[in-house]
């Protein structure tokens, strides 16, 4: 008997528990069968969702693979029908799986409740919970298994309901409690499981924990949706504790007054006006208030800003979603539009103004190289300069200045760097950064202890207000005393949004679950007004009034009209940029209300609608326009729209924003019909991810190849000859990074033959060419090609990021050297070092001068190989170069020398094999060698020797093996060594590598004087 396991863990395992499968797709691909059970599923659906970033072709292959690994997992059991159709599960006796017996169970457990037979139900849904474990397939966040997990979910917490009443008429109270504590667990926010467990503890005579149930249920719903629990849930408590609970008062639909003051929060407050003054007298800082969801995070700090503008300070202020359609960077983009930030912005230099505006375009500009994505992904140094720009137009406001940021425990990265590095730049300027988070698992979490430790950070805690403080907050709000301060606290927990809510209550609700609650709050406002929540709920999240009435079919005034009443009913609520639902529960009530034609017009009329009034900016709600178009059905239009967004975001440098938004209209694209259109679609979108998947993973990623890999059959099977050879020459890169240097030569020989029909494309043909030429060790050949690329002049190469007559020029002075020309190996490093400075281009910089370290390093020059490998080292760490960071270690350690030089050049080459960048290795793997060799160490240096020479054979990376295998002959005797130095020199005679004959030659003469002659040094004419 075999185990399938899907509910709380992912497992095949043997009747003694032993796993049977390790692959997690092939789990995963399992399961989506199981959950579809007897529904036949094709095959190209199953192989475009679980490989969306791989072709057609190769996503079936991957399926098959996956297959057959599943069924070699499943001893070959015959639980996948295949067929022409497609593929099915079906039940098999040898093969138990925990979701199958699960559904079974369930279904006889409701159809029990339906005939009222209590022990059946009993029965059937304790076997059921005994097969739920925990949430379908743990880690998997495919929307498919959002999907199935939600709907299995909803069927457990059914489930346990059914249990515990069962259970309670059986006289079993203590398994029925337990049931109804799991059900709570999984659904907290329903009342009717709160009220069940209350019911069931005061029938077991525990009033203290019935109490305690209610203050949980309290809390969360105070905390979660700004609500009081139900009048049926506080007549449950007045039943428990025989206090008045059963008059039905909720919170008030609309509150009259402002803001109430700010109680019980004086310390707090005074720790955030010492961090303020201390900015103001010269000391940066950031503060992070952290705190459970309503306990007044925002409101502090909210004080906090009315003191700073009081003071005629600056504020700027702005927030983070956790279901946003906002791009990177946007809470930066809030504060740069702020009216002093953005008027210090528009007086900086030119050069630092480009920069800000490249995030916050200035109105009518249209300059498309400020926000090139395709050039921000080879030009990775700008990121810097990008940084440094913004954090100008933050450090010359001019008066003290005060950043407010909301709910940073959903921060994206990048805003999260660019607040470090402003503070790294501030020096004394007059600035507090001041961030709220909750106590949840978020981006703050690596991110803060990082900011901490630095100095310049520091954390606030907020905790509940106490029965006194509760009492005061009460009394400010309602304008008397509670009259029992204590249980105001007990059933608040003194979290001021719970406190503000419950003293200000109404008329409840008659509701008994929560879904039925936001249903009859939406019910309940007038036809208009619902109507207009619904095409609110299908924006999204933040909404504007011009939106809505842009959008809706009604007039203007009666949009007003209706959102106003909404607003009255605490439907939505007023936010800084326009409106927005009180929660995001309420938002998916009100969807939940339209049909699906109705949301398939709404966002169709949203569509239009962005479109209309951001027609001079759409790149601002380039996601949102995606999103609407592709949910009313216009893929094109939504490919198009995301396309936009991945652009914008790419000339942010939030690479994995575009990536996430080019699959996104990968899908779409791929769900199209087969034929040309489609394939130009694709081809364009797959061209356009291997830049931001090359900048996030690297050159020798596998995600990156496959991308390129399908990029070039799309465009070979289409005709689109410069796409291909434009891919091609980005796929060279990958397998030559990676070390496979036959593969990547017979990509540089096609690559070479077809330039000559795209002239744009012929330098970097050639440079694909020398280096393949390079590294099998026709070096004359290689220069060649090289020079070739130095006539390119100022030619940017896209998918290598550099100065292609720099990094050409360069890379030949190694050819140089080994030919047997030092002087203009020499001269052309130093060359190549002073073209890129003037050039003013750091990546290229870095580049030459890294090829300028290791010509040194050739000609033993050590003084100028620590002057190159210093320089590089700094400008690689300033602007988060990651491959050439990692040359400078080797090059270091093998100068210094000794246990400390070999643990640094040994943390290079771990480098460089971490981003799997294998070229070069047997080169780096000697150096380490010589290192271990000056230690005395000769053993160490054997193994590494015999390490660089099977690397070199095996990826025909040869043109250093002579070098390797006469620096392998010094550490053998007699015969042997003989044998390696003859093998050395005929590899360099036949590479034409002069320098490295000469030093073979030499070897071979003093163990054996009789092996050379005159003709011995003649390097044949073709090397």
């Amino acid at each position: 008997m075999l185990h399938v396991a899907v509910l709380g863990q992912q497992v095949i395992a043997d009747e003694e528990g032993g796993p049977r499968a390790r692959s997690s797709r092939g789990i995963a691909l399992a399961a989506h069968l199981v959950a579809h059970a007897g529904t036949v599923v094709p095959r190209p659906r199953l192989a475009a969702l679980f490989w969306p970033d791989s072709g057609d072709a190769q996503a079936l292959t991957n399926l098959r693979r996956e297959l057959h690994h599943l069924r070699h997992a499943l001893e070959h059991a015959p639980v996948v029908r295949a067929d022409t159709a497609g593929l099915a599960w079906q039940d098999v006796a040898e093969v138990a799986v925990d979701l199958r017996v699960f559904d079974r169970e369930a279904g006889a457990a409701l159809d029990a409740a339906t005939r009222d037979d209590t022990a059946a139900v009993v029965r059937h849904a304790a076997a059921a919970l005994g097969q739920y474990r925990g949430a379908f397939l743990p880690g998997v966040d495919d929307e498919w298994a959002r999907e199935v997990r939600e709907d299995r979910e909803n069927c457990c917490a059914r489930l346990c309901g059914l249990l515990s009443e069962a259970l309670g008429r059986t006289g079993d109270l203590t398994a029925a409690v337990d049931v109804a504590r799991r059900r709570v667990r999984l659904r907290p926010l329903e009342e009717a499981g709160h009220r069940a467990l209350m019911e069931l503890q005061l029938a077991q005579g525990d009033r203290a924990g019935a109490v305690s149930t209610y203050e949980r249920c309290a809390s969360v719903l105070g905390r979660e949706l700004g609500v009081a629990p139900h009048a049926d849930t506080r007549r449950a408590l007045g039943a428990v504790t025989s206090s008045p609970g059963g008059d039905g008062a909720t919170p008030v639909e609309a509150r009259a007054g402002g803001t109430p003051a700010l109680v019980g929060r004086e310390a707090e407050l005074a720790t955030l006006a010492r961090a303020w003054r201390r900015a103001v007298a010269g000391t940066p800082g950031l503060v992070l208030v952290r705190g459970e969801a309503g306990v007044g995070k925002s409101r502090l700090v909210a004080e906090l800003a009315t003191l700073v503008r009081e003071r005629d300070g600056v504020v700027a202020e702005s927030g983070c979603y956790g279901t946003s359609d906002r791009l990177a960077l946007a809470p930066v983009a809030d504060w740069l539009r702020v009216p002093a930030v953005h008027a210090a912005a528009e007086a900086l230099d030119p050069v630092w103004r480009l920069e800000v505006e490249r995030l916050v375009p200035r109105a009518g500009r249209a300059d498309p190289g400020l926000v090139d994505g395709a050039r921000a992904m080879a030009d990775a140094w700008r990121r810097h300069r990008f940084s440094e720009g913004l954090a100008q137009a933050f450090l010359q406001v001019g008066r003290p200045l005060l950043l407010v940021l909301d709910n940073l425990q959903w921060g994206d990265q990048e805003t999260l760097a660019f607040v470090a590095h402003l503070l790294g730049r501030a020096g004394d300027s007059p600035l507090l950064v001041v961030g709220t988070a909750r106590d949840e698992p978020g981006a703050v979490d690596g991110w803060f202890p990082r900011m901490r430790a630095t100095g310049v950070a520091s954390e606030l805690t907020l905790d509940p207000l106490g029965a006194a403080g509760t009492a005061r907050l009460a009394t400010a709000v309602s304008g008397r005393p509670p009259d029992d301060p204590e249980a105001l606290h007990a059933v608040t927990g003194g979290l001021p949004l719970h406190v503000v809510e419950a003293v200000s209550g109404g008329p409840g609700l008659a509701q008994r679950d929560l879904a039925g609650m936001l249903r009859a709050r939406l019910e309940e406002v007038s036809p208009t007004a619902r109507d207009v929540a619904v095409l609110a709920a299908a924006v999204g999240r933040e909404f504007t009034l011009v939106l809505l009435v842009e959008a809706s079919e009604l007039d203007a005034e009666a949009v007003v009209r209706a959102l106003d009443e909404l607003w009255r009913r605490r439907i939505v609520r007023e936010t800084a940029t326009g409106y927005d639902f009180t929660h995001d529960l309420l938002r998916e009530a009100a969807d939940a209300l339209a049909s699906p034609p109705t949301r398939w017009l709404l966002h169709r009329r949203l569509a239009h609608a962005l479109e209309e009034l951001h027609a001079d900016d759409l790149d601002a709600v380039s996601v949102r326009l995606a999103r609407h178009h592709a949910w009313s059905g216009r893929p094109e239009q939504a490919v198009s729209a995301y396309r936009r967004a991945a652009h914008v975001a790419a000339s942010r440098f939030a690479h994995g924003e575009a990536i996430r938004l080019l699959r996104e209209a990968l899908l779409l694209v791929r769900a199209m019909l087969p034929g040309r259109h489609r394939d130009e679609e694709e081809l364009a979108l797959r061209d356009a991810l291997a830049a931001p998947l090359n900048a996030r993973h690297g050159y020798a990623s596998p995600v990156v190849r496959e991308t390129l890999e399908a990029s070039v059959a799309l465009a070979h099977r289409i005709g689109h000859r410069d796409a291909e050879l434009s891919a091609l020459v980005g796929l060279w890169i990958t397998r030559f990074v990676a070390g496979a240097v036959g593969e990547s030569e017979a990509i540089a020989t096609r690559v070479v033959a077809m330039a000559d029909g795209a002239p744009a494309l012929v330098a970097h043909a050639h440079f694909a060419a020398a280096g393949s030429a390079f590294a099998l060790g026709r070096l004359r050949r290689a220069l060649h090609h090289f020079a070739v690329v130095a006539d390119a002049a100022d030619t940017v190469s896209l998918s290598v990021g550099t100065r292609l007559d720099v990094h050409g020029v360069g890379w030949a002075a190694h050819a140089h050297w080994l030919l047997g020309d030092d002087d203009r190996a020499r001269r052309t490093a130093a060359e190549t070092v002073a073209l890129a400075r003037r050039i003013e281009h750091p990546y290229s910089v870095a580049v030459a001068l890294a090829y300028d370290a290791v010509t040194h390093q050739f000609r033993d020059d050590r003084p100028a190989l620590e002057a190159s490998a210093a320089e590089l080292t700094e400008l690689c760490e300033r602007y988060g170069f990651a491959y050439y960071r990692e040359w400078a270690p080797v090059l270091s350690g093998w100068v210094q020398g000794g246990a400390e030089g070999a643990a640094t050049a040994r943390r290079g080459i771990d480098g460089l094999r971490a981003t799997g960048a294998f070229f070069r290795m047997p080169y780096w793997l000697t150096l380490v060698a010589d290192i271990a060799e000056r230690r005395g160490h000769r053993d160490e240096a054997r193994a590494v020797l015999d390490a660089a020479v099977a690397d070199a054979r095996s990826r025909q990376d040869v043109w250093w093996l002579p070098e390797v295998l006469r620096r392998r002959a010094a550490l053998d005797d007699g015969p042997g060594a003989v044998a390696r130095l003859r093998a050395a020199v005929d590899l360099a005679r036949e590479h034409g590598s002069t320098a490295l004959l000469r030093r073979c030659l030499a070897d071979l003469r003093a163990v054996d004087p009789t092996a050379c002659t005159a003709r011995s040094e003649v390097v044949p004419p073709h090397g």
